[in-house]
């Protein structure tokens, strides 16, 4: 395995037989315990050192084809049956019982379980095709026609998870479970600093929207460094928090206090050896060169009137989703590697007509536009845009449905996303069966849940994220850390990339 700097092989390579001794029980016994870990560490030096003819630590591992990426979350988990994927037997069976052979016994979640009719219900809205590809979308979707050409659409996407705070953790850390490292973190863990002056990764969040909440642990950095955990822009006087001087302080003072503050910590890290105390030292100067750089990049008085008219007018509100499109450009114009942009409010368990305009209005033009910026910047090619949700939403109706009105639950099974850029073949991957339950093979039958993770044309959570760290120039099973005597990775013990997804 690669020993990556911050892995706890690099920071165990620090403990010398100096402060050994200084700090350990004297006696033949922790003589003896001397001898064996100075083998231990001789032979992961001499293992680092055979490797670094291979490849440079802190560097991807394979050529990348992307150098950046902006990953546009959309919270809730979209609809696909009126956005992506029609199924034009659901208008024609509208109001028909979900059949049992279709279902195949899936659980459902707590809201629509003890319903006494699940029926079929058909989107209300138009689909055409576009493009030379051919890809169908939804006629709430003008702008993003506009764009298909560069566009792949995924319809065979599938999670394990059937509620949002497990499906949304999942797909941000590969895991159910709280507590790994985002995905971010593992790239920044990764690229290593690639800008001094910014954050590696940068997160925002569309402002006002509510919905289901999001947390901080979702960018997090998990048991790697803490230099590597997202850094949160907000909208506001202070785009970061205690980022600006307090009054009074001056910025000579601050400097100033800042060298005696490093002094101190690097006096406590001789002692005690806590990786930690170098990353709040790292974190600290980085605040301070901060406070140049992100007043010029979120203020967008430099932008001319035609980029207001690409992302639309919203974009001059700072913390909208138009606003935060522009912004993620214009970071990611900047050097920084990986921009995590979070919109809420797809969680239509009723009112789903109303809400998915609503919804589409605030986000079609601005990620359409997000994708044409970087095309006419030369950035597309090396930039990789993917927008999604943690899963997607069911055929049948979920509460009442009737004049014109209608929700939909929460469904793992099939849903679908999109990217562009950065090495992905523009088109349409995957389909799912004529109801649009569950994934389809390339007759169109629909292939048992069962056998998801081994069927051509389904992609998996983890294949999305093995895809997408090959697309940035890593092997996911390499790009490792040891933790508690275990490799962890994104990935956890499955995916693959799905080569079909690559030009």
């Amino acid at each position: 395995m690669t020993n990556f700097p911050g892995s706890q092989e690099n920071q165990l390579s620090k403990l010398t037989r100096r402060h050994f001794f200084g700090r350990g029980a004297t006696g033949l016994g922790a003589g003896a315990l001397a001898w064996r870990l100075s083998r231990e560490f001789s032979s992961a030096n001499d293992q680092r050192h055979s490797q670094s003819s291979l490849h440079q630590p802190s560097l991807p591992t394979l050529k990348p084809r992307a150098k950046r990426m902006v990953y546009l979350f959309q919270s809730g988990g979209p609809a696909q049956h009126e956005l992506f994927d029609p199924k034009p037997l659901l208008n024609d069976q509208h109001g028909e019982q979900l059949p049992a052979h279709v279902r195949k016994g899936q659980r459902l979640t707590g809201m629509s379980s003890n319903q006494s009719s699940i029926p079929l219900v058909g989107s209300p809205f138009k689909f055409s095709q576009h493009g030379k590809n051919g890809i169908w979308l939804s006629e709430l979707l003008p702008h993003l026609s506009s764009v298909a050409d560069e566009l792949c659409v995924v319809r065979s996407m599938f999670t394990e998870a059937i509620n949002h705070d497990p499906a949304i953790t999942f797909f941000q850390t590969g895991s159910q479970i709280a507590g790994r490292p985002s995905l971010g973190a593992w790239l920044s863990y990764g690229l290593g600093n690639v800008v001094d002056d910014l954050p590696s990764f940068v997160v925002l969040v569309t402002a006002g929207q509510g919905d289901q909440p999001l947390y901080a642990r979702l960018w997090g950095s998990g048991f790697l460094d803490s230099r590597h955990q997202g850094v949160r822009f907000r909208s506001g006087k202070d785009p970061i928090l205690y980022l600006s001087n307090p009054d009074g302080i001056c910025q000579s003072g601050r400097r100033a206090m800042l060298d005696r503050l490093s002094e101190l910590n690097q006096l406590q890290f001789e002692q005690e050896l806590d990786p930690e105390i170098e990353s709040r030292i790292a974190q600290y100067e980085l605040a301070f060169k901060m406070q140049k750089s992100v007043p010029s990049i979120v203020d967008f008085s430099d932008e001319p009137a035609a980029t207001f008219d690409l992302y639309g007018e919203d974009a001059r509100k700072p913390g909208t989703y138009a606003a935060n499109c522009l912004l993620a450009r214009r970071l990611l114009e900047r050097g920084v590697p990986f921009v995590q942009l979070y919109h809420q409010g797809w969680d239509h368990h009723g009112g789903l007509p109303g809400g998915i305009r609503h919804q589409t209005k605030l986000t079609d033009q601005p990620s359409a536009a997000l994708v044409t910026d970087l095309k006419q910047r030369g950035m597309l090619d090396d930039t990789l845009v993917v927008w999604g949700g943690e899963f997607g939403r069911t055929a049948y109706c979920q509460g009442p449905m009737g004049n014109g009105d209608y929700g939909r639950d929460h469904h793992p099974r099939c849903f679908s996303l999109w990217m562009a850029g950065g090495g992905v073949r523009p088109g349409t991957y995957g389909q799912t069966d004529e109801y649009g339950y569950n994934i389809a093979d390339a007759d169109g039958n629909p292939i048992e849940p069962s056998k998801h993770h081994f069927a051509p044309g389904a992609v998996h959570v983890h294949d999305l994220q093995a895809t997408m760290l090959h697309l940035l120039g890593f092997e996911h099973t390499k790009l490792a850390y040891r933790f508690q005597g275990r490799d962890f990775r994104l990935t956890d013990v499955h995916g693959h990339v799905v080569d079909d997804l690559i030009v």
